[in-house]
């Protein structure tokens, strides 16, 4: 996953096909590990490593609240407070497993759900069991994210490990940014458009089937089985205070075609990407969080990863997708084609949303060409502090926070 390669457009994505993941040299291998990049890695090697146990659902909330789990999906929210949530509501519930990544730069569900399918349904069938689900859907729509979870479906309901009167099952969804948020899986599982809803209701009081309904990243569940065969206290002897645990990292730029790295939250920027194998050459900014978290520019390199260090500098961890410029890198230009890239992925359902995000693409393709009239700076702080909050998912936020972030350093800084 470290071949150079020449990006098709200023943007950094992923490559269609995965490497093998790597693990920060001195930190605990705990999803990443060697054996599952062979083909023949299943089912018998998770139940050799102590999962597909049947964990005793009684206390798994309360141990997700003691680890420190937070959700890997992009929000970082308690994981435990979601779950109480549903296993407080009344009559039966759903759970939803999204590995849907919609983040062009993000390849960490994809990872998992292609080398460790059976550890996602472990962590899955346990939430099931805590929420007292009967029916738990896989929610994805890459191919091979597809094709190995349907296998391993199969191998799981044959060995019998399904719990009685659950119904587990895979859903493809579309491709698309917006198909990721949680409404749309709800929606998309319904039968509906795999677009956003406007809340309330949120899916935790009416989702699939109008039943209350935990949706949870394939990460979060992969770490939730970790953290029922391990303990809490075991998950939090890594990370930071307000960050335990490990998380699955997605590097590009930096000449590489794009890498998987698992390491504790809290490591730096620089320490990533060495992991990585690459090199920070003379560093111009960073993407954090995918494209979601706006730009930030200058040398970064010490960032600590973690969420309370990247939200004080201006960002937000996200989904730990994190993409280095460098002095090739004319950052305005990229703004330009992130601005374009929202106002093309908008569901277009909020009139707020598409305007807002069509006014921000023509602004930074205007300056990017070279207008440098100060109104679009002051435009682009207004919207960066007006916009959030007002769309039916958070797509404009993301958005709102390229524009602030480009108001306040991308101005002034050009790259070429």
């Amino acid at each position: 996953m470290s071949t150079p390669v020449a990006p098709i457009s200023r943007l950094y994505r992923v490559p269609a096909e995965l490497g093998a993941a790597r693990v920060l040299p001195g930190a605990p291998a705990r999803l990443v590990i060697a054996a599952a990049e062979a083909p023949e890695w299943g089912l018998a090697d998770e139940r050799r490593l102590g999962y597909f146990a049947g964990a005793d659902a009684e206390g798994i909330v309360d141990a997700l609240r003691d680890a420190g789990l937070r959700g890997r999906g992009g929000a970082g929210f308690p994981a435990h407070v979601k779950w109480r949530g549903v296993a407080d509501a009344p009559g039966p519930t759903v759970v939803v497993a999204n590995g849907h990544e919609g983040e062009p730069a993000s390849a960490k569900d994809r990872w998992l759900l292609t080398r460790r399918p059976h550890l996602v349904l472990d962590g899955l069938l346990l939430a099931a069991r805590v929420v007292g689900a009967d029916r738990a859907v896989v929610y994805a729509s890459a191919a091979d994210s597809v094709a190995a979870t349907a296998r391993a479906i199969a191998d799981v309901t044959a060995a019998g490990l399904v719990p009685p009167g659950v119904s587990l099952e895979i859903f493809r969804t579309a491709d698309g940014y917006v198909a990721g948020e949680e409404t749309s899986a709800v929606r998309a599982i319904n039968g509906g458009p795999a677009l956003p809803l406007a809340k309330p209701p949120r899916p935790f009081e009416s989702g699939v089937d109008k039943r209350p309904t935990l949706v949870s990243n394939v990460e979060t569940l992969a770490h939730a089985a970790w953290i029922a065969r391990h303990g809490a206290a075991a998950f939090r002897s890594v990370g930071t205070a307000g960050s335990a645990g490990t998380a699955l990292f997605t590097l590009t730029g930096a000449g590489m075609a794009g890498a998987v790295v698992e390491a504790p939250l809290g490591t730096t920027v620089g320490e990533l990407f060495a992991a990585a194998g690459a090199t920070l050459r003379e560093p111009t900014g960073l993407l954090m969080g995918g494209w979601f978290g706006g730009m930030l520019t200058g040398d970064l390199t010490g960032l600590r990863c973690a969420h309370a260090e990247v939200a004080a500098a201006g960002s937000g961890l996200g989904c730990a997708a994190i993409t280095a410029l460098g002095p090739d890198d004319d950052v305005l230009a990229v703004a330009a084609e992130l601005g374009g890239w929202y106002a093309a992925e908008s569901s277009r359902q909020c009139g707020v949303c598409r305007n807002g995000t069509q006014a921000i693409s023509t602004t930074l393709t205007a300056m990017r060409d070279g207008d440098t009239h100060p109104e679009h700076r002051e435009k682009l702080a207004r919207w960066g502090t007006t916009l959030p909050g007002r769309g039916a998912c958070a797509f404009l936020d993301g958005a709102a926070t390229l524009a602030r972030s480009v108001a306040a350093d991308l101005t002034t800084a050009r790259h070429h």
